[in-house]
């Protein structure tokens, strides 16, 4: 009870945890990790993360006849809540997971797990990715998340308009792409303030 009254405690609103900002690789310490990456599957898995901005489950959940080539987009066929959606196929990627092919030579699933029929468990990524962590002395918090995180980030960093990587990372809401704004220092930095589209003299001059 509070000051007698036990209905009190049911109006008080509790206070929110404070949202904490997604950790972001640089371009150098994407390399870096991903070069650590001692397994060919888990890298090229991690590495179409990355380039495609994927959560862990849609990258093992890809297929072989996902990748359009063609087209050059990736199909991800049950992202969050079921929803289909198109990513960017780059060339780059589509040079690595040629030769990813031509080496593994998957089947049904592009990373399939010791079951061929199978697709690899997303805690083989997650124990590559604290691995490879280790090895390429990468201090930041490390998930297959923070590759999706580093995406989104970059891309925003080099133009890319909001509304755009909000379509790539399937994202229902624009305000949840717009927490990426929120981390990127460069965009922060190369921002012009006011104050300097102002003549201004605020110490006299000698």
């Amino acid at each position: 009870m509070t000051l007698g009254l036990d209905t009190i405690p049911e109006r008080i609103a509790y206070a929110r945890e404070p949202r904490k900002l997604p950790a972001v690789l640089s371009g150098d310490e994407v390399i870096r990790f991903l070069e650590a990456v001692s397994s060919l599957k888990s890298r090229v898995a991690l590495t179409t993360a990355y380039a495609a901005g994927l959560r862990v489950s849609e990258v093992t959940g890809l297929k072989v006849c996902d990748i359009d080539s063609q087209r050059m987009v990736i199909r991800i066929e049950c992202g969050k809540g079921g929803k289909e959606r198109y990513v960017m196929l780059s060339q780059q990627l589509l040079a690595i997971l040629r030769s990813y092919w031509r080496l593994a030579r998957p089947e049904r699933f592009l990373f399939p797990g010791r079951d061929k029929d199978k697709p690899i468990e997303p805690t083989v990524l997650h124990a590559a990715c604290r691995s490879a962590r280790a090895a390429a002395g990468i201090d930041k918090r490390m998930s297959v998340h923070v590759l999706r995180h580093s995406f989104a980030t970059h891309l925003l960093e080099s133009g890319v308009d909001i509304r755009i990587i909000q379509v790539l990372l399937g994202h229902e809401h624009l305000s949840t792409t717009a927490r990426y704004t929120r981390v990127s220092t460069h965009l922060i930095g190369t921002t012009t303030s006011p104050l300097d589209r102002l003549s201004l003299e605020v110490t006299p001059l000698e």
